[in-house]
């Protein structure tokens, strides 16, 4: 596809619509609102997946590197088919082809860094002034693609900050934590790459994943490598239609082989309600506890249907001293025991474990390590999936992100340009001008527009990309230090 084509249509004549002589736009990309309880920051990334896959690869692939004539054929069929003959000229895209990259500059926070709601995150600004209408005619694509990764990894940081708090304060293996939050969300997302972005996110927080494409992505646009680092992992894993195979009355047969002949060590999880969950965990894994603890490894079991917080830490209203009442932790408890932590809650023994993966949300995961806390067990018992209900269902409106112009020049002359609708609760109101964020490296502790040109230039918004060369190159490993060093 001609790269030109991946914008909102309404774009397309915008450079006609600026005033005469307009020789400079910048904008800047800003989380505005946040519709998460709780939630005043959100995790900066993606950029450098945005650089490199549109800016640099897909701009040379479909526009830069096809012949001109070629390329400008093929956007002026698109528009007027679209706006109608004549409905605007074609000498700007002849000048881009010319140019052969995109003049623009990015500067932008490092990667992984909490960004409080209305502080910008990065900027663009056109660098020859000819171009100036090409700042704002990426916003559509930055839009598309940014909004998503930056969503997913603050998410993630949410569960990881979570998961991380129940862990200490009950004595559970801090290591295990990076493990406690496993993607499940590839076939739920909105497309390939919604899941490799996504992915990517989870993966600042978390090691485990059953999104493969999440460690290319990593590999390829943030120079991860996973023969010299953990990037993502798993462990082998059943599904339904294997249990349904061995059939019903052979279920616990089924159990017993994956235990001692397909999987004699190692980490083996297998899904436990395909008929009657409680018979599995009260009767199956009782009956097998000896092939169990003879394992050099772990079982793990997993429910998969029904309330994750019942199913996990009983439920009140079943029939006192049933398993329902019990819960799983409970009973696991029961046939296998375990240690006690140093501060004083049940660990189960480590050839048994438990994981959750379906209908977690963060809110549910709070419960249910509030609950294990007030049975005595560590949160650390229970790994918990997330899924794609986690990372799919938001927008961009979950943090109200917007790319927006706030500085121009016309003719040689500044402009302080912002918007502030009367009819807004706020929400909508601009920066104004040139912006400035500052920082310790770590943490964002102030930033300022109507910015001097001087002043724009220091603070922590550092040139990434400009004139179709890539400045920066983060790197999986520096991003996962600085999101370490932001937990609570």
């Amino acid at each position: 596809m001609n790269t030109l084509h991946l914008t909102d249509g309404y774009k397309v004549d915008h450079r006609n619509q600026y005033p005469e002589g307009t020789e400079l736009v910048y904008s800047n990309w800003t989380p505005r609102k946040s519709r998460v309880e709780g939630v005043d920051k959100v995790i900066f990334f993606g950029l450098q997946y945005f650089i490199k896959k549109y800016v640099i690869e897909e701009f040379h692939r479909g526009f830069f590197d096809k012949p001109k004539a070629e390329v400008v054929a093929e956007y002026k069929r698109r528009i007027t088919n679209y706006l109608g003959p004549d409905a605007i000229t074609y000498e700007h895209v002849e000048q881009l082809h010319d140019l052969g990259y995109l003049p623009v500059e990015f500067k932008a926070l490092p990667e992984g860094i909490q960004v409080p709601i209305r502080v910008p995150m990065f900027t663009v600004v056109n660098t020859k002034p000819e171009f100036f209408w090409l700042t704002n005619f990426m916003e559509t694509l930055l839009s598309c693609v940014m909004w998503l990764p930056c969503t997913s990894a603050t998410t993630a940081f949410q569960y990881r900050n979570l998961l991380n708090r129940y862990a200490i304060m009950t004595g559970g293996d801090m290591e295990l934590v990076q493990w406690q939050g496993h993607d499940f969300s590839f076939r739920g997302m909105a497309g390939v790459e919604a899941a490799m972005m996504s992915g990517a996110g989870h993966l600042l927080s978390f090691s485990g994943t059953d999104t493969i494409p999440a460690i290319d992505f990593l590999e390829q646009y943030y120079n991860a490598d996973s023969d010299k680092e953990l990037v993502g992992g798993s462990v082998p894993a059943t599904e339904h239609s294997v249990m349904c195979m061995g059939t019903e009355d052979g279920e616990i047969n089924t159990f017993k082989r994956l235990i001692k002949e397909v999987y004699p060590a190692g980490i083996v999880s297998i899904v436990s309600d395909t008929w009657d969950y409680w018979e599995v965990v009260t009767s199956f894994i009782p009956q097998l506890k000896e092939d169990v603890l003879a394992r050099d490894g772990k079982v793990v079991i997993r429910p998969d249907s029904g309330d994750p917080v019942l199913i996990i830490c009983g439920d009140p209203s079943a029939a006192a001293g049933s398993p329902e009442y019990k819960g799983s932790v409970e009973c696991l408890w029961e046939t296998f025991g375990g240690s006690v932590s140093d501060k004083g809650y049940k660990l189960l023994d480590p050839h048994i474990g438990l994981i959750y993966g379906d209908s977690i949300t963060l809110e549910r995961c709070l419960e249910i390590c509030k609950r294990l806390e007030a049975k005595g067990f560590a949160s650390t018992n229970v790994v918990f999936g997330i899924g794609s209900y986690t990372y799919q269902y938001v927008t961009r409106d979950t943090f109200g992100f917007a790319m927006k112009a706030t500085y121009g020049e016309v003719n040689g002359q500044g402009r302080e340009i912002f918007k502030n609708p009367k009819t807004d609760d706020g929400t909508k109101k601009s920066a104004k001008g040139l912006v400035r964020v500052d920082g310790d490296g770590v943490h964002v502790t102030g930033w300022s527009d109507q910015a001097t040109k001087e002043e724009e230039k220091g603070g922590m918004l550092q040139t990434v990309y400009k004139d179709g060369k890539l400045i920066k190159d983060w790197k999986l490993s520096e991003i996962r230090a600085l999101i370490q060093k932001q937990f609570d």
